[in-house]
């Protein structure tokens, strides 16, 4: 992760660029080395990527789970690992939850409402939000953004980092906006035409909470 000062640079370049203004958020929220350690409280909320209920560790029995064919090994082993350790794990509701916090929280930023997307990501994530909907707001610049659909959400990845369960998530989706300066003159983008968009968003969620919540840790571009 970049220091402060650089990433706010690489935030308003983004800005000027043209139609990447539009996906800002995907070079938000890059690993930091400083996530919630285990054991700390999650925030309710979030949409729901798990069931509630919980299973005593000493009692659990593997955990069947149901993912799609072709799924590499390694993939299936790690994902299974997330469901022994946590029996609410199912990988078809973690996708839907985490569907609906994609959209979520990229109408949060669009929209420079930061406090709409607390509950959806960890504090690092927050700050770093926070920090580029502010320097935009400086400059004048406004997105005014659509997600047109998402065409896929797809595991690429799942991790077990002492009890925090971290799923990584490739979202294929389309976007149509415009980007304006502070006159309201648009210099990005087009409300009529979608463009394609990929991001890989990490999750990450306590296996030993109450709270079936899972907070946005990490953002990456997916290309």
């Amino acid at each position: 992760m970049s220091d402060s000062g650089t990433w706010i640079e690489i935030v308003l370049l983004a800005m000027l660029a043209g139609f990447i203004g539009l996906r800002l958020v995907s070079v938000l929220g890059r690993r930091t080395g400083h996530e919630k350690p285990a054991g700390e409280p999650y925030r309710a909320g979030a949409p729901e990527l798990s069931k509630p209920g919980s299973v005593a560790a000493d009692a659990r029995a593997p955990v069947a789970i149901e993912l799609p064919s072709g799924t590499p090994a390694a993939l299936r082993a790690d994902l299974q690992s997330i469901a022994d350790a946590d029996p609410r794990f199912e990988p078809a509701r973690f996708l839907t939850g985490a569907r609906a916090a994609y959209g979520m929280i990229l109408e949060a930023f669009w929209a420079g409402n930061a406090a709409d997307m607390k509950h959806l990501v960890s504090d690092e994530v927050l700050a770093q939000f926070t920090t580029a909907i502010d320097a935009r707001k400086e400059s004048g610049v406004r997105f005014e953004n659509r997600l047109v659909g998402i065409d896929a959400a797809t595991l690429v990845g799942a991790q077990m980092v002492g009890q925090m369960a971290e799923v990584t998530v490739r979202f294929d989706a389309l976007i149509a906006g415009v980007s304006t300066d502070a006159s309201g003159a648009v210099f990005a983008g087009s409300k009529s035409d979608a463009t394609p968009t990929h991001d890989v968003w990490t999750f990450s969620h306590h296996v030993g909470s109450a709270d079936p919540a899972w907070l946005l840790i990490a953002t990456d571009d997916g290309e």
